[in-house]
């Protein structure tokens, strides 16, 4: 016997009564239409919906989104019957998918408390209503066989077995690649998933287990809002979840994506020109920002890096590659709270990342080419402690800095971006000798002077007087006054300069380019205050004397090499280098 119904008729009916519990929901059949963040843009559409439709549900979602729902219905036929008739009405939205409602929480709408019976089906149209859309439905089918699954699973193209290991995969059953061969892997994830839906766990889906695994699908990507992107400014084409993030700006060298309604989430893509230090250099600034927690992997290559970062508040995930003079990539920022989501929207992101076009200018917004803190388009950049100065003394990345530098870190970096450890220190000379955990190649290293050290002659002092706030070092001017302490200490250099803080540890020049001492300050002493211009330094002398007790090499400065004003300034930055304390 054939048996008719009302799309009308279905989504009009309720009764009376109690509220909807999560019991009455679990127990029921959903179309499940949408999904929303905020509570009172849910309440807008679930009204609209209900004056075109009728019927609505609202329920809360354990992600804190808010779902709206037709229903409930008695079978699973009932519900694809009305989503197939509405979607072909272009109703409900294309994503619109059937829910046993086990997820469902408390609902939100109606307002009016009114519980909603499932709908049954009637033997014809009732007569009262106005010509009401009838439609025409089979009488229930028994699911399937496992021999006519099988039969329907071999009617599969290899797009549509690979959609069915993509959607498996989103939902955790599926951990190996996307290959669109049913194999044991993929087997046993089709049985692990039917069984988390109280289904037989055969391995073999069925036509409507198919439906219902890609309609789930289809409504989580659908909450998340991944779309393809192509930013032709930037020259990148890649998935992002835009039901979490939208565009805000361009700022070199970044194209902004910030946290839609409160998500958590942040985006960053990456475009700028360049060569493989200019990667190398935005390897180590990259790590300065808060949003790239310290606690992470890091690994560069000679073309590439991956830098992921994690705290009790934030996650971070940052790919970033050099190919023909461009270095293009992105930064997924997101909260602890969502995880899993990222874990899903991660490799969508990592797959669909393409390059093209040219890059942002640098131009572009107000980066900076001179504060630390602005590099990289006014992001929040991680301070330390503090920060002294530092020199290069072989090719290798050793550094010698204060011992006050480093006497109470419990972290030292180089540069704000590659920690070192303190292999040596000698607290009563005030100097300590850094080894960098992974050797670095400097574009120059200290060559140290050697023999009588004529008094008067002119000194440059290289270092970073503002600490970080700068990334090259400034050049302070003065004189030798003498060898010798105040009390004739040996192998220290009595100067004729103002310094500040951040150049103490630094190298201390003469005319010919050769390094006379390390910059140790003003020592203390009770009751007693120094002119501001007199600084003292610990002798290239006693530097090499300390070195070669702890097996560190060093080398000196070529008798009759003349080193002129202009290179001199060009390679006290290059071999000066930024010590940092974190704590």
């Amino acid at each position: 016997m054939t048996r008719y119904f009302s799309i009308a008729a279905f989504l009009a009916a309720g009764v009376s009564g109690l509220a909807l519990g999560p019991a009455l929901a679990q127990d029921s059949r959903w179309v499940q239409l949408e999904a929303h963040r905020e509570l009172d843009v849910a309440l807008t559409r679930a009204q609209e919906y209900q004056s075109s439709i009728g019927n609505v549900s609202g329920f809360q979602l354990p992600s804190d989104w808010y779902a709206l729902t037709l229903g409930p219905f008695e079978t699973d036929t009932d519900a694809f019957e009305v989503r197939r008739q509405l979607r072909a009405e272009r109703a409900i939205p294309a994503d619109a998918f059937v829910s046993n409602g086990e997820n469902y929480g408390a609902r939100f709408f109606p307002t009016d408390g009114a519980a909603v019976a499932p709908v049954v089906t009637s033997q014809a149209a009732p007569a009262a209503e106005p010509e009401p859309l009838v439609v025409a439905a089979p009488e229930p089918e028994p699911e399937e066989t496992l021999r006519e699954a099988q039969a329907s699973e071999r009617q599969l193209d290899r797009d549509a077995r690979a959609e069915l290991q993509t959607a498996l995969q989103w939902f955790g059953f599926y951990t190996q690649r996307i290959d669109a061969a049913f194999g044991p892997g993929t087997r046993r994830s089709m049985a692990a998933w039917q069984a988390d839906r109280g289904f037989d766990d055969t391995g073999v889906l069925t036509t409507r287990q198919r439906a219902q695994l890609l309609a789930e699908y289809q409504g989580e990507l659908a909450a998340l809002g991944m779309q393809t992107i192509r930013d032709e400014d930037a020259g990148i084409e890649i998935a992002l979840p835009l039901a979490m993030v939208a565009f805000d700006r361009h700022e070199a060298p970044f194209s902004h994506f910030m946290a839609k309604d409160d998500s958590g989430v942040q985006v960053l893509l990456l475009s700028q020109p360049g060569n493989q230090a200019t990667l190398f250099g935005l390897y180590e600034i990259m790590q300065t920002l808060e949003i790239v927690p310290l606690d992470g992997e890091r690994e560069r290559r000679s073309n590439s890096f991956t830098l992921t970062g994690q705290t009790e508040n934030l996650r971070s995930h940052t790919v970033a590659e050099f190919r023909n003079g461009q270095i293009k990539g992105y930064t997924l920022v997101w909260t602890p709270e969502r995880d899993d989501q990222m874990a899903r929207v991660l490799p969508m992101m990592q797959d669909s990342f393409t390059t093209f076009g040219g890059t942002l200018p640098e131009s572009t917004g107000q980066a900076s080419q001179v504060a630390r803190s602005a590099l990289l388009a006014g992001l929040s950049v991680r301070r330390p402690d503090y920060s002294r100065s530092g020199f290069y003394i072989d090719a290798t990345g050793t550094t010698v800095t204060t011992a006050a530098a480093v006497a109470q870190c419990d972290r030292v970096t180089l540069d704000e971006a590659y920690t070192a450890r303190v292999r040596a220190r000698d607290d009563a000379l005030n100097i300590a000798v850094l080894e960098p955990e992974t050797p670095l190649v400097p574009l120059a290293f200290a060559q140290f002077a050697e023999g009588d050290m004529p008094l008067g002659q002119e000194i440059t002092i290289s270092g970073f007087s503002f600490e970080d706030m700068l990334t090259r070092p400034v050049l302070t001017f003065g004189r030798l006054d003498a060898e010798g302490g105040l009390n004739g200490e040996a192998g220290v250099l009595r100067l004729n300069a103002t310094v500040a803080q951040g150049d103490l540890g630094g190298p201390v020049f003469g005319p010919n380019g050769a390094v006379l001492g390390l910059l140790s300050g003003q020592p203390p002493m009770d009751n007693r205050q120094l002119p501001p211009e007199v600084n003292f330094a610990v002798s290239a002398d006693a530097i090499r004397g300390f070195l070669s007790e702890n097996g560190v090499s060093s080398g000196t400065l070529r008798s009759g090499v003349t080193v002129p004003p202009e290179q001199l300034t060009r390679v006290a930055g290059d071999l000066t280098v930024l010590v940092s304390c974190w704590n």
